[in-house]
């Protein structure tokens, strides 16, 4: 099933889970309410493009074809035109624009085209949609793997694709519940017999573009901690307890700074 699909049922996610710790508000106002954004950032929408890109990348290697850079960089513009050019509810960061992020997403794609390794790794699935249950939660956990490899060995390899301002620290990727939660799906829908390593493939804006790729691994314990997050977090959910969290750095660029307001002022 498309992960639009799942979407439409009640459910959790690792970006909804993440909404509701970091500001129960936040959670509130995009996934109960569904109030519209008041803005997108730049850098979400720049995140998609990239995304789009990549996925186009890996369904070329799947047929057993490498995209040159030439074509990544058509791909990337022709995306980025369609999803940005002329938009006016994209909200742009200080010295970006329409532009300039053309530039920078182009130069951030070299800089990835040229680090990436040229591997054997056998594609199995892109954008692959999930759902499976936790014990004790009435609805699915859904998301979807940006990329499904497996080497040499057998051993699967689970990608996420990342654009970041700044690289990950080994702590960020160890402890990062999200891929946790793509290990424990991926048990749920057929690799429970598997050896599974986990990817972050990290393209970062810096001045100078970057490209890293993170290695993890998740232990039962791990899968463990992460599902007592979330059920404390459906409880919270259940009971409608939306705390907000108005010191974030998120609040300045939040999408729903006004409504925000007009709540605390209620």
């Amino acid at each position: 099933m498309e992960l639009s699909e799942l979407r439409k049922e009640m459910h959790l996610s690792a970006s909804s889970i993440n909404d509701y710790v970091e500001c129960g508000l936040l959670f509130k106002f995009g996934r109960i309410d569904k109030v519209p954004w008041e803005h997108k950032p730049d850098a979400l929408e720049f995140g998609t493009v990239i995304h789009l890109v990549l996925e186009e990348f890996y369904q070329n290697k799947l047929i057993g074809s490498r995209m040159t850079i030439k074509e990544v960089h058509a791909r990337f513009e022709h995306y980025w035109r369609k999803n940005a050019e002329g938009r006016e509810d994209i909200q742009y960061s200080k010295g970006n624009d329409f532009e300039s992020m053309l530039l920078k997403g182009k130069e951030l794609l070299t800089v990835w085209h040229d680090k990436l390794p040229d591997d054997d790794f056998q594609v199995l699935a892109i954008e692959e949609a999930f759902s499976f249950y936790i014990p004790g939660i009435p609805v699915p956990i859904i998301g979807a793997m940006d990329l499904i490899e497996a080497d040499e060995s057998g051993t699967i390899i689970i990608t996420d694709f990342k654009t970041s301002g700044k690289s990950y620290s080994i702590a960020d990727v160890d402890k990062n519940n999200q891929l946790t939660l793509y290990q424990m799906a991926a048990k749920a829908n057929g690799y429970a017999d598997r050896e599974i390593l986990l990817r972050f493939d990290c393209l970062i804006k810096t001045k100078k573009p970057k490209f890293e790729q993170y290695y993890t691994t998740r232990s039962e314990i791990d899968e463990k901690r992460v599902m007592k997050k979330i059920a404390q977090a459906w409880d919270g959910i259940k009971k409608e307890v939306f705390i907000p969290n108005d010191g974030s750095w998120k609040c300045n660029n939040c999408s729903y700074k006004t409504v925000c307001d007009e709540w605390f002022l209620k």
